[in-house]
């Protein structure tokens, strides 16, 4: 797993493209609006990216609860 970590870290520039299944249109127009326009200046892309950066620092910062909490017993 090291390996593939080190791997994805050398790859700064890789692009994805993210497609949507099963996501009824009313949610996305009511996130288009209530979000990404106010918020973001309507720039979905940067809205994306910045929810997924503050989930992974959300669950490393609970992963890191977690185990200092096991410590501790």
């Amino acid at each position: 797993m090291k390996k593939k970590t080190a791997l994805l870290a050398t790859q700064e520039d890789l692009q994805v493209d993210l497609t949507l299944h099963d996501v009824p249109a009313e949610l996305i127009a009511e996130f288009a609006q209530k979000i990404v326009r106010p918020y973001y200046n309507s720039n979905l892309n940067a809205t994306i990216q910045d929810l997924i950066s503050k989930a992974l620092s959300e669950q490393e910062f609970v992963h890191s609860h977690i185990t200092q909490l096991r410590m501790r017993k």
